[in-house]
């Protein structure tokens, strides 16, 4: 029983990023209950924010989970590589 679509493993590759690495949010990402001291719903990371990957682990032994500190936010907040890119320096230096 799937989900009629097969998915690779991202676990059978090294991980996309490793700590210390400097990266951005391709998405907003609200809290779904799972962030303490939060509102459900609010939003805990917004498209284009900046942090660092302090962590790397695993969820159902499939996908890797960054542990990713937005400095700016205040928040270390779980994401998956699908929402995450490493930032452009040219950009970053015009900003």
């Amino acid at each position: 029983m799937g989900l009629g679509r097969e998915e690779e493993l991202e676990v059978y590759q090294p991980p996309r990023f490793l700590p210390g690495a400097k990266v951005m949010a391709i998405r907003s990402v609200k809290n779904d209950g799972t962030f303490a001291g939060r509102d459900i719903g609010e939003v805990l990371v917004r498209k284009g924010d900046v942090g660092y990957v302090r962590d790397v682990g695993m969820y159902l032994q499939r996908y890797y989970i960054y542990a990713v500190d937005f400095v700016a936010r205040g928040a270390v907040v779980g994401m998956r590589a699908r929402e995450l890119v490493v930032p452009d320096p040219v950009k970053e230096s015009a900003a």
